[in-house]
């Protein structure tokens, strides 16, 4: 029994997963099937069960060998990143942020959240939009340094992140002069009854925050357009599309609201905004500017 981890074994065993079987594997190494097929046998007997299973002309992951591959695939893709984060240390100390958006948040309030860190020097920030789940395990590969969502990370996650609410802003409704004027006939808000309403997508948490609060008004809106990104709802409600509910938060702060004009809000109405963070995200001085500034 080997006393430490064999990462050769290691590497030869996730090649092997990657690829779906050991000739493929041997022919992008460069190396004969047997040596494969002893290092991983080797990293059976070193973890004492059994990683790989016969699947037709190839082999497929066993259960434990799907928990060895991920965090195979965690450790090699960060080695790819080692020379490229060592050659910028030595030439320029470079300020990385790398930031998941949710798909449902608000990108007005992302705007405003990340203004405390937008003017640090050598900043390179890279923006990820995507799915919330599949966000979060980019957050667990390290690919990204910190989630900005609409939701904390469920609580029995077995990605071991926490979650940090910084922001609850209240719900503001705005629309171009030409329909705000119209709500002058109906009050606010019955008035989304006959004006057309411009909504986020289905899978935003401040959609099912607005159609639970639809639900108790007793209101059916009159829905013309469903929008994922709110920056571009803004842009079709200044053209006249309709009004649209924004964060108050991010009205405010990023000052993109031109042209258009307060319709109304309710007070029980609100956006969250959590930054959701892995143990290494804590460490992350950018990443702690970020929290810091919004408590």
């Amino acid at each position: 029994m080997l006393d430490t981890l064999n990462y050769r074994h290691l590497y030869y065993f996730w090649v092997v997963g990657k690829e779906g079987g050991f000739s493929r594997a041997a022919e992008r190494l460069g190396v004969a099937v047997q040596t494969i097929s002893v290092q991983v046998r080797e990293l059976e007997q070193y973890l004492g069960c059994q990683l790989l299973k016969p699947e037709g002309r190839g082999v497929t992951l066993t259960e434990a060998g799907s928990v060895a591959f991920s965090r195979a695939e965690e450790i090699f893709q960060l080695g790819q990143l080692l020379p490229q984060d060592v050659r910028q240390a030595a030439h320029k100390r470079v300020a990385r942020l790398a930031v998941g958006l949710s798909d449902g948040i608000s990108k007005l309030a992302a705007h405003a959240l990340l203004a405390p860190v937008l003017q640090t020097p050598d900043l390179h920030l890279v923006c990820h939009e995507d799915e919330f789940d599949r966000l979060l395990v980019e957050l667990s590969l390290h690919h990204v340094d910190v989630v900005l969502a609409g939701q904390a990370a469920p609580s029995s996650n077995t990605l071991r992140l926490s979650s940090e609410r910084l922001v609850t802003s209240p719900v503001d409704w705005y629309g171009p002069a030409l329909w705000v004027k119209k709500k002058e006939v109906m009050a606010f808000p019955a008035c989304l009854e006959t004006l057309p309403v411009l909504l986020p997508t289905g899978h935003s948490e401040l959609r099912r925050t607005l159609d639970r609060w639809f639900h108790e008004q007793g209101l059916r809106p009159n829905v013309v357009g469903e929008f994922e990104d709110s920056a571009l709802m803004a842009v079709f409600a200044a053209q006249g599309m309709g009004v649209f509910p924004v964060s108050h938060f991010g009205a405010e702060q990023a000052g993109f609201l031109k042209g258009l004009r307060f319709l109304g809000a309710d007070p029980g109405v609100c956006e969250e905004v959590y930054a959701i963070r892995t143990r290494r995200g804590h460490q992350h001085v950018l990443v702690s500017a970020l929290v810091a500034a919004v408590k």
